[in-house]
């Protein structure tokens, strides 16, 4: 009886604590259907303020605009974080390993706001327009830490002896990562790249500061707009950038699964 009676009780605490995560977001889906203008008011089901969003010209090119910074970063970022994860963990007690350590994993704890404003003031310093590549490269030098840190705890697991076999049947070291290294570590590397894009799609804070004229991203588009009142056609698009994040998060979760139990394999 005691264990049924805990049993419930915990059946009851996790129900209050994923509906206090997200029933928010349901209630926001939800009444992104809403036929009502008014966003309090449910109105009747329908799809017209989804219909809306292509003839909202602002809110489409913030949209166009968040996805290619997003796919631009996360390229960027999982090529440096790649490259970084490999420095850190290969190359042993190099000059300069503490130092690249510490910037690695400083950001992932630095507060945005601290970010962004130092961003801005060295882009100001060096007298460069904000714009595209401002926020790109604000964006990368935060996400590639991720990237680092997936990569790096894939490349612990990583039997070396393979790439050692393929240098020893002939392989150059570059041929090697490319043949043998990079498909072992594809899912950590696949896996840094879906986060680089979400924690780009997602930023405000950062963007923010380093945006200039004409390069508002999405998050930018709906807070401006927020400020003035919530409406049908921010749930519209709230509800679809709730539904791409999800859907990256659940494949990058996936794809870490993969990595994990191509690891345990390769270490049996």
């Amino acid at each position: 009886m005691a264990a049924g009676r805990m049993a419930r009780f915990d059946v009851a605490r996790l129900a209050l604590v994923l509906g206090f995560l997200y029933l928010p977001i349901l209630l926001l889906v939800l009444y992104s259907f809403n036929a009502s203008r008014l966003v309090t008011v449910w109105g009747g089901f329908s799809t017209q303020w989804y219909r809306g969003l292509l003839a909202n010209k602002a809110l489409m090119d913030s949209a166009v605009l968040s996805l290619v910074i997003g796919a631009v970063t996360a390229t960027l970022a999982t090529i440096l974080g790649t490259m970084a994860a490999m420095a850190l963990h290969r190359h042993g007690a190099f000059r300069g390993r503490m130092l690249l350590a510490g910037m690695t994993y400083g950001t992932l704890v630095m507060p945005e706001i601290i970010t962004g404003l130092s961003l801005l003031l060295f882009f100001v310093a060096l007298g460069v327009d904000r714009g595209f590549w401002t926020i790109v490269i604000a964006h990368t030098s935060f996400a590639m830490c991720f990237v680092t840190v997936i990569v790096q705890s894939r490349l612990a697991g990583f039997d070396r002896s393979i790439e050692e076999a393929a240098m020893d049947l002939g392989a150059t070291p570059r041929a090697t990562f490319f043949l043998v290294t990079l498909p072992n570590i594809a899912p950590a590397v696949a896996s840094g790249w879906i986060l680089s894009f979400v924690l780009s799609f997602d930023d405000l804070v950062i963007a923010s500061f380093t945006s200039g004229p004409g390069s508002s991203t999405l998050p930018m588009r709906i807070y401006s707009q927020v400020r003035l009142g919530v409406t049908p056609e921010i749930n519209a698009i709230s509800t679809i950038m709730i539904s791409v994040v999800t859907l990256a998060v659940l494949v990058a979760s996936l794809a870490l699964k993969t990595n994990l139990m191509t690891g345990a394999r390769v270490r049996t």
